[in-house]
């Protein structure tokens, strides 16, 4: 148990959460050690003359933070060792709550139906080699034709035999990561990235560095000078509107960024998953260093998110290494699936819902404008989400938390960020993650906290 308590007279209101900050920051400042084990909520609401709810509430803050673990029977103990990470979004849509925290397209019931007329097409057409084939090479050389043509309309000439199917983008980024940086290398990516790609490197062993950005996105300069003072194997990028800030990378930084991967001799990863969706493209880094470049797509993001299908296409020098790498970790992807984005691909349905997306989040981001008003934010007419830096004096966690206590759910920057320089305290919000009438009313919601005073706008005990 430890001798530290918190100071009533600095309590503020809501009092749960300035209780949970006075424990932050005793934790972060070594008077509370990794272990240590915290009153129960019972007694510390004696001694401090509050209700049990508020140090209740006050826990489960600490908890979410990932700063102190509650154990049944046992009590609540400070955890200032790393834990698995938790994804920015929520995993499940809880109770009446407005999520805006996933990432996903803008889908109505014409989603449904297709996917609906697709499963029907398929019981009458399913191919003997996909139900019973146990080898890949028997399934998807038809796939991969079309492969070639959906990613000549992404900007990328390409043989058929360097596409790997995939079951979506995820388990592309994964292969690649495997097929280009061995356990122990490091590979680059942009100060802030996608989120999936700081446990990913982890859990396989790969050093991750964030470099410093800008408003075009990575700056060549500072990904040369970490060239320079240490090893790199690889760079993962997201120059195409998907990145958190919703960039779109201008053509000359894209190729400033290839030239530097050839001086130092590095693979790029280049994650483009909206592929078309996109207006006025421009051409992908895989185009411009095809040598070296491993280029991930996929259908979830812009048809419809049920069809868990992408495409990782590889340079001749990578292309067993995908193979063997995909092998192991996937064996290959789901046949049913590919039949259906193969078919769509061909009758031309997959741009139709590609085009149906664009209508749709122009109506989105005119929303996103109205009720933002004058608050900066970051987007782009084609992204699927708002990049908004918080106003100064506001907290990351706290705004996230009061967002959740007022029923929005964002996802917090942190989860992002890769590096420290040039941070600033942002959320992600998505646009297409449910109804018109909750996103205007979710974005009302976070604009009423970002123009307010922190102090003010918290909740009353």
């Amino acid at each position: 148990m430890t001798n530290w308590t918190p100071d009533t007279a600095q309590l503020r209101r809501p009092a749960y959460l300035s209780l949970a900050e006075q424990f932050a920051r005793a934790i972060q400042e070594g008077r509370l050690q990794n272990g240590t084990r915290l009153p129960t909520h019972r007694k510390l609401a004696d001694d401090l003359k509050l209700s049990v709810q508020t140090v209740s509430r006050a826990y489960d803050e600490l908890i979410r933070r990932g700063l102190i673990s509650g154990e049944v029977g046992r009590g609540s103990f400070v955890q200032t060792r790393p834990r698995e990470p938790a994804p920015p979004y929520l995993p499940e849509r809880l109770g009446e709550l407005i999520d805006l925290s996933i990432l996903k397209p803008v889908c109505e019931q014409i989603h449904l139906e297709k996917m609906r007329e697709a499963f029907a097409w398929l019981a009458e057409n399913l191919p003997a080699s996909s139900a019973l084939s146990f080898r890949p090479n028997m399934v998807f050389p038809r796939h991969r034709n079309v492969a070639a043509e959906w990613l000549s309309r992404c900007g990328l000439d390409i043989s058929p035999l360097n596409i790997s199917l995939t079951n979506g983008a995820t388990s592309a980024m994964t292969v690649a990561l495997m097929s280009v940086a061995p356990p122990g290398s490091t590979i680059a990516t942009e100060a802030i990235s996608h989120h999936t790609l700081v446990p990913l490197s982890t859990y396989l062993g790969i050093r991750l560095q964030g470099i410093a950005i800008d408003e075009d996105g990575m700056m060549p300069e500072a990904l040369d000078e970490a060239c320079r003072t240490g090893v790199i194997r690889a760079i993962f990028l997201q120059p195409s509107v998907i990145n958190p800030t919703a960039t779109l990378m201008s053509a000359d930084r894209r190729v400033a960024l290839a030239e530097v991967a050839r001086r130092h001799e590095m693979a790029i990863i280049e994650n483009d998953i909206l592929g078309p969706l996109v207006e006025e493209r421009l051409p992908p880094i895989a185009a411009l260093a095809p040598e070296r470049t491993l280029y991930v797509t996929s259908f979830t993001k812009t048809t419809v998110p049920g069809l868990r299908i992408g495409y990782l296409a590889a340079p001749d020098r990578y292309v067993a290494a995908v193979a063997n790498r995909h092998l192991v970790s996937n064996w290959m992807a789901t046949p049913s699936m590919a039949e259906i984005a193969s078919y769509w691909v061909s009758d031309g349905t997959a741009m139709e819902l590609v085009n149906w997306q664009r209508r749709a989040l122009a109506v989105r981001h005119a929303i996103a404008t109205e009720s933002l008003g004058n608050l900066r934010h970051r987007t782009h007419p084609q992204s699927l989400h708002v990049w908004l830096p918080l106003p100064e004096g506001h907290s990351e966690d706290a705004f996230v938390s009061q967002a959740r206590l007022r029923g929005v759910a964002i996802a917090p920057g942190a989860s992002f960020q890769t590096a420290d320089f040039g941070w600033r305290p942002s959320v992600r919000i998505s646009l297409g993650s449910t109804t018109e009438q909750e996103l205007k009313t979710g974005l009302g919601i976070v604009t009423s906290l970002a123009l307010g005073d922190p102090e003010a706008l918290l909740l009353a005990i």
